[in-house]
This record gives structure tokens, sequence and C-alpha cells, in this order.
């Protein structure tokens, strides 16, 4: 592939830059059946970060037990001291807090959900109730100066309960931002969402006080539709958008994965839109080239395999 593609077009309407919030080494990892050793983990976030990516999700301080291929946080933090990028961190609850906090983590992630079902199933608590949990982790991350992120799981449909109606996410969308969230990203979970769908929550959310410029986008590829709808939250006005670099946590071995965006993928859009992001293409590809080596597996990433000439999964 020559350097000149993808040609740049751009199109009206769009932001000039677009930051993307990589999940990769946590979203995606997690989804994984092996466990990956923690010098892998530091290696791959360091190439991450080498190749432009500007925030970087690096672990989550689950209990072990929920999550054991994120249970060497601790190891792994320390090892990120010289990586020139911002590194969130998922946190639960105070414990995980207390955790992070001790590591001189800088930004802290909260997820909770917009149904009741899977706010059951993932944190054993209704809705209010997790809202309910989560107020005094942020209280206590703003306190320490902390900027703190608030995912919004099942934002356009449930497994257990269909479709979810707009205004229950708004509902729930505002009660995060209240307690003291910095941004909101809207998790299309199950990869269900279709552009109109998107619009008109996102239209919802603004009219209910939520500013464009505080919410992200976390689309799955399930049905194929995780560029598309980014497509409608850009010309909406959002800017940032969450991928996973190679489509870690898409795999089709993982039973708990729905397909990730994956960050090549939605690189090529944006080069192709002649939106910015400091993303070096090239060197993103040959990461999750290596990690995919480390895994055992092709990525599922369409960019990665056409820039690398490697096949798919399927194609194995």
């Amino acid at each position: 592939m020559t350097a000149s593609l993808p040609m740049s077009v751009p199109a009206a309407g769009l932001p000039a830059r677009v930051r993307i919030h990589e999940v990769g080494p946590r979203d995606g990892l997690q989804n994984e059946k092996m466990v990956v050793p923690v010098e892998v983990k530091a290696d791959f976030i360091a190439r991450l970060a080498d190749a432009g990516l500007d925030t970087i999700e690096a672990t989550s301080f689950v209990h072990p037990k929920w999550v054991p291929q994120l249970a060497d946080a601790e190891a792994l933090m320390p090892r990120l001291d010289a990586v020139a990028a911002r590194l969130p961190v998922l946190v639960p609850n105070e414990r995980g807090l207390d955790r992070a906090l001790t590591l001189g983590v800088r930004e802290i992630a909260v997820i909770g959900s917009a149904t009741e079902s899977f706010a059951k199933a993932n944190l054993n608590r209704t809705v209010d109730e997790s809202i309910a949990m989560f107020a005094p982790v942020v209280a206590r991350a703003r306190e320490a100066g902390l900027r703190v992120r608030g995912y919004l799981s099942m934002c356009f449909g449930d497994p257990w309960e269909g479709a979810v109606e707009i205004d229950q996410v708004v509902r729930v969308s505002r009660s995060l931002i209240d307690i003291g969230c910095d941004e909101l990203s809207l998790g299309d979970t199950i990869g269900v969402a279709t552009p109109g769908h998107v619009g008109a929550l996102l239209t919802a959310l603004n009219a209910a006080g939520v500013g464009t410029e505080r919410i992200a986008v976390h689309f799955h590829d399930t049905y194929g539709q995780a560029l598309t709808n980014t497509l409608a939250a850009l010309q909406h006005g959002v800017s940032t958008v969450d991928a996973s670099a190679g489509g870690l946590g898409g795999c089709p071995y993982a039973k708990s994965a729905t397909g990730n965006l994956a960050t090549e993928d939605l690189v090529w859009m944006l080069n192709g839109l002649g939106i910015e992001t400091g993303v070096d293409l090239g060197a993103l590809t040959a990461t999750s080239v290596w990690m995919a080596a480390h895994l055992g597996r092709p990525s599922p990433s369409r960019t990665v395999r056409a820039l690398s000439g490697t096949t798919s999964p399927q194609e194995q």
C-alpha cells in the first residue's frame, strides 16, 4: 500500500481532530483467554504510545478473582513511568480506588449500566445502587485531583431486555455527570446501534444538558456498524472515540467478546476524512501484528490484515 493512501478528502461538518481513547490493553486483553505476561503488556502500551496514541487505558483494579487477566495491575503500573501518554485505569469501587491512588494513578474510570439486567449481572446491584456505589469513588478521586470518566454500558440494546429507551439512557447518563464524571463514554456493548439511533441519543443528551464536548463513543462491531455509527457521532460533533488496537476484544474464540472497533480501521477512515489523530498508522499496525503473534492468532482488524498481508482467523 502506498503512503498516499487513503486519499484525504475532507467532509463538511466534522471535527478537525479526534482523540482516540485506546482501550486494547484493558478492554481488549481482559477478554482474552490467555493471561499476557506483565512485561508484554508494558511493552504493548509503550509501543502504542510511540505510535502516537496519547490516551491508553492501561489496566483495571477490579478484584483479580473476577478479571484474572488483569490481576497484575500493581506490577504493571510502575513499568509505565516513562510512557508519554495519559494512562487511565478502571476502578470499580473504593477498594480499587485505594489501590490506584497508592500507585499514583492520575485518571480513573467507572463503568455503569443503562439497564437493570446488566447492572444485576455485572455489578450485582440495581442501576441506582450502582450509581450510589460510584458516588464516593468519584468524589474521592476528584478531591485527589484525578480526572474521572464514566462508562455507560448497554446504551443501545441489552441481551436480556432488548431495546433500551433513549430516556432511560439519558437518565443514567445524567446521574453519572451529576456525581462528578468529567466525561461520559456511551457503550454499544452488544453492537446493535445504527446511525439514526446514535444521532437521536446524542440529541437527547444535549437537551438534558450533557454537552457534546463531554461525550465519547464506544462502538462494538458485532453487526459491522461500528465505523458507520462512529461517523454519525462525528457528524454530531463528538471528537473522542474509543477503539482497540488490532480489534482486541473481538476474538471469535472468546465468547464474552463482541467485537471492539479496531483502532487501525478507525484511523484509516479518519485519515481519509482529513481528520488529525496524531497516530502513525504504520507503527500502530506493526504493534498489532506484534501483539497478535503473542496471542497466537492474526488480528481481526481489516486494516491490519490489508497493510500487513496477514489473514483473518476465519481464513486460517
